[in-house]
């Protein structure tokens, strides 16, 4: 088993808990469908959101998808001058037995400009 490392991002348009969480769950589920992977193979989660972003933990959607044994995470992306605005991002790590194994990240929504060189992210 390699232990592999994922990323993702979405776009949100407003600071709204029930967004954040609509949002957060069609990138875990495009994240897990894209990859072939279900919760439990699932070792830890780290979300970001950036700083405008603030009616509710990301991983709470996690949460409710039955990411209930994964280690989550929260935190705050830097607020760095011209950055996208309302991005959520993850990276979760899993376990893998397939050998020839890629991880296929997921870009979504405007986030998509966030990795343009990965054509898998689109």
């Amino acid at each position: 088993m390699r232990l592999h490392a994922l990323r993702g991002a979405i776009s949100v348009e407003h600071d709204d808990a029930d967004e954040i969480l609509a949002r957060t769950t069609e990138l875990m589920h495009e994240l897990l469908d894209r990859n072939a992977l279900r919760p439990d193979d699932v070792v830890s989660c780290i979300f970001t959101a950036t700083p405008d972003l603030k009616a509710a933990f990301p991983a709470a959607a996690a949460r409710q998808m039955g990411f209930d044994q994964v280690p989550l995470m929260c935190a705050v992306e830097i607020d760095v001058p011209g950055a996208l605005p309302k991005i959520i991002r993850v990276m979760a790590h899993y376990h893998s037995a397939d050998e020839d194994h890629r991880a296929s990240h997921v870009y979504l929504g405007r986030a998509k400009a966030l990795r343009r060189d990965l054509d898998s992210a689109q």
